[in-house]
């Protein structure tokens, strides 16, 4: 016969005794709210097979499917998704709702995304900055100005997938041959990282129960908002347009998420690390010491003078003298208020263990997409590998985080050199990314600039 033992746990905080079942199962662990939650996916995930399956293959039902379960198990992983779902889903239906239908249609959502990040980001360094004096007895200025850019990024975050949701819609209005899951170009793309890497940041956010990377991280979702803004107005690139023969694949569908959680995780420990390295060095006087501190414009901004020199940017200057000049004013901030922030920043532990987490999640991530990669290349071209420019530097960055992995788990590698590591990594992930579609060319010249 199988018994259940229990313990009784005092709690400190709570001042009284908590039992805790050791054995208690998976399964058992789910109250009715989680059931609840279940019940309502698996309800719309069967209305959709229902409705569209006789518009999707085999394979794509077959991703719907294991869609549903994966849902659930991320709503029962992480409640605040679960909301989140739900408030998506709800407001994305809405468009075909006549007085919401501006308000949420895909470029109007998109472009509240913008908005929104850029507010997330302002409050969370204002939060930064801001004084630790309680207002009348409850919490300080700056943890009330970190919740709000905490929120307003819940909020972008929303608006991103309402916005990524209406526009695969609108993409089948246009034609059954032109419909599309909207991870297809530079700009759909742009969308998935910033939500997919702001989404990432609030669980660590609320695992560590600091806000304080918020700013750091937020720069770098920022940044990408900001070249998404100018990749519209010089390509007019939010009209949705068919997809090019190679692109025709029920592969796409797993192979550019899954990059994308990559990028978005190297990224994210990409800023943490520059947290590490200016809480590390807050102290230093000498220039050469603060390095991390000058290189700041080059890491976050993607070298704006060379995006200058792009054959597509027609009168695009202006914007990026004043991207850059916002580059400059961050890295001025970074270097004048290097102590305050240090003093604001997680211990140098927590900032490693986040750092690390990333890039574990990010390797994995970018190791299926690799796979998948190929065996999509196998099915477009006929060969799984052929050394083309996007795969060979695909094949660069998982190189280096794989060595870096490696030296942390074979020879404990911490510290400076691991940070700057990371950091240099954003370098060679950028370069794999837009520095592949600008320079070079080959298989994937459907991502040009």
């Amino acid at each position: 016969m199988i018994t259940t033992r229990a313990a009784n746990i005092t709690s400190p905080a709570a001042g009284r005794n908590t039992t805790l079942s050791l054995n208690q199962g998976y399964f058992a662990r789910r109250n009715a709210l989680d059931w609840g939650f279940a019940a309502l996916v698996m309800a719309g995930g069967l209305y959709a097979l229902a409705a569209y399956g006789e518009f999707m293959d085999v394979y794509e039902k077959g991703i719907l499917l294991a869609a549903i379960p994966a849902a659930i198990a991320m709503g029962w992983f992480w409640r605040a998704l679960r909301v989140l779902m739900l408030v998506v889903t709800v407001l994305a239906r809405s468009e075909q709702v006549f007085w919401l239908k501006y308000f949420l249609s895909s470029q109007s959502a998109i472009l509240w995304m913008s908005m929104l990040f850029f507010m997330s980001t302002i409050f969370y360094w204002l939060g930064m900055f801001a004084g630790n004096k309680p207002v009348s007895g409850a919490s300080s200025h700056s943890a009330t100005l970190e919740s709000l850019g905490s929120k307003i990024a819940w909020a972008a975050v929303g608006m991103a997938l309402i916005g990524t949701l209406v526009r695969w819609y609108e993409s089948y209005l246009i034609g059954a041959d032109v419909g599309h899951i909207p991870v297809s170009n530079l700009y759909e793309v742009f969308v998935l990282f910033c939500w997919m890497t702001a989404t990432f940041y609030l669980y660590f956010e609320s695992q560590y129960k600091t806000r304080a990377l918020g700013a750091f991280v937020m720069l770098v979702v920022s940044a990408a908002v900001g070249f998404l803004l100018w990749y519209t107005v010089i390509r007019e690139a939010h009209e949705i347009q068919p997809l090019v023969p190679a692109l025709k694949s029920w592969w796409m569908k797993l192979h550019v998420p899954a990059n994308f959680i990559g990028y978005s995780m190297f990224s994210l420990s990409a800023m943490v690390a520059l947290s590490y390295l200016i809480k590390q060095q807050a102290g230093e006087t000498r220039w050469y010491k603060l390095t991390p501190i000058w290189l700041l414009g080059v890491v976050l901004c993607f070298v704006p003078i060379v995006f200058r020199k792009s054959p597509a940017d027609a009168g695009g200057s202006s914007y990026w003298v004043g991207y850059l000049l916002v580059s400059g004013l961050i890295a001025t901030g970074f270097l004048l208020g290097r102590r305050h922030i240090a003093s604001r920043l997680p211990s140098l532990e927590v900032l490693d263990d986040v750092m690390y987490k990333a890039i574990t999640v990010g390797f994995a991530f970018f190791t299926i997409a690799t796979v998948l990669g190929a065996l999509w290349a196998a099915e477009a071209w006929g060969g799984y590998w052929s050394w083309d420019p996007k795969e060979t530097w695909a094949l660069i960055v998982w190189l280096n985080y794989a060595a870096w992995l490696h030296m942390r788990l074979m020879k404990g590698l911490r510290g400076t050199f691991a940070a700057w590591w990371a950091l240099v990594g954003l370098a060679v992930t950028s370069f794999a990314f837009l520095g592949v579609n600008m320079f070079l060319s080959g298989l994937h010249s459907y991502g040009t600039l």
